[in-house]
């Protein structure tokens, strides 16, 4: 009798890998972690696989354009998808809003406080933000110096990344003491517990939202169209969220901001 229920349900087994389908994912680096965790819960929950592949938003979208071969794509940015989608390589009515970044003010080292009242000091050497002129995370930080009355004044001290993810880099490696990050990276980062940094508010600077996209390739796709819907569930939202992210689509000015060590989750 057992022997018959275990070959039963390797027959199941079977069966479900046979119908089990296939999607490759590119994720923008900011969000990485998150969207790991994302593909192990959809490959739980449906049986289909997921491939992964990271990198920066503009890359990702070049890559697009000399036809990689993605089906989904999750950027840092709303602009990428929404050119994608007029340029006829992503489907009409499937972008949508997967995260809204949080902008954080970050230092690695527990002894450079870092606040607004640090950055009106100016007792720093290098301050890291993505080139505002490039990526969301970067033109978000210039608004923060902006309403703080400090842009002027900090320039020479700025040190620029090609993207958030390298803004980091510059920080967490100590080539900056400050950098203007997203959260989702500070929770990513392996020494978590040390340093700290403060949360802008939100009302300081436009938000960041970030787009995902199905692609045109993936229209027939019957994974890549789960993996989609899969974004905007309860589950996957929550998800997300856990990892730094804001995954209201009607979000509104923030508070006075937060701030807190590193590790605080």
């Amino acid at each position: 009798m057992r022997a018959t229920f275990r070959l039963a349900a390797a027959l199941l087994l079977a069966a479900a890998g046979a119908f089990a389908g296939e999607v490759t994912v590119a994720v923008a680096a900011n969000a990485a972690e998150a969207v790991e965790a994302l593909a192990a819960e959809f490959e739980q929950q449906s049986g289909h696989r997921v491939t992964v592949s990271v990198g920066s938003t503009g890359k990702l979208y070049a890559q697009i354009l000399h036809g990689a071969p993605f089906d989904v794509f999750l950027a840092a940015d709303q602009e990428r998808p929404r050119l994608l989608v007029e340029q006829g390589l992503a489907v009409e009515g499937a972008r949508m809003t997967y995260a809204v970044g949080r902008l954080v003010l970050w230092s690695p080292d527990a002894e450079v406080e870092a606040s607004a009242e640090t950055l009106r000091a100016g007792s720093f050497r290098r301050l890291a933000i993505a080139n505002p002129d490039l990526a969301p995370y970067g033109a978000a930080a210039r608004e923060t110096l902006l309403k703080l009355g400090l842009w002027e004044r900090l320039r020479s001290k700025v040190v620029l990344g090609e993207n958030v993810g390298q803004s980091f880099t510059l920080a967490a490696s100590g080539n900056a003491e400050l950098g203007f990050v997203a959260l989702s990276s500070v929770f990513s980062w392996p020494n978590e517990s040390e340093g700290n940094f403060w949360e802008v508010p939100g009302h300081f600077h436009r938000p960041i939202r970030q787009d995902a996209v199905l692609l045109n390739r993936a229209r027939k796709n019957p994974a890549a169209r789960a993996f989609h819907r899969f974004l905007g569930s309860p589950g996957a939202l929550k998800t997300i969220e856990s990892f730094g992210f804001v995954v209201d689509r009607d979000v509104g000015p923030g508070d006075d901001g937060r701030r807190g060590r590193s590790g605080a989750r």
